[in-house]
């Protein structure tokens, strides 16, 4: 996780440092070469929207999933019993869950573990 920050911080710089680099003076300015500059930066600055928008809906979806609640069904083999929780999909770990209600659970390895959408 942290290296992908990194790499991120990395990429914003370097894009930051490149488009505040000063353009080379000529001494003659074609209006057409003006043109190519200013399309080319309003591209680069449409993907770097663009990409910003992405990361923000995919960060949304992704938490907004998490937050989902679902029905868990805890099957035991040694006591033929069941018990049914809700919990929220991100407090689902390998082996221990955590309910709306902030009780924590640990499953054994023996435990049967159903998960199905609340409704």
């Amino acid at each position: 996780m942290f290296t992908k920050i990194l790499i991120t911080l990395l990429v914003i710089v370097g894009a930051f440092f490149y488009l505040r680099k000063p353009a080379r003076k000529s001494d003659q300015t074609r209006t057409a070469d003006v043109g190519k500059r200013i399309m080319l930066r309003y591209i680069f600055m449409g993907l770097i929207a663009l990409s910003m928008v992405g990361s923000t809906s995919y960060w949304y979806w992704n938490w907004q999933d998490g937050n989902q609640v679902v029905r868990v069904t805890i099957v035991s083999p040694l006591i033929d019993s069941t018990s049914v929780y809700q919990v929220r999909k991100k407090d689902i770990l390998n082996n221990q869950i955590t309910t709306v209600d902030g009780i924590n659970i640990r499953l054994s390895n023996q435990e049967r573990v159903i998960i199905a959408n609340a409704q």
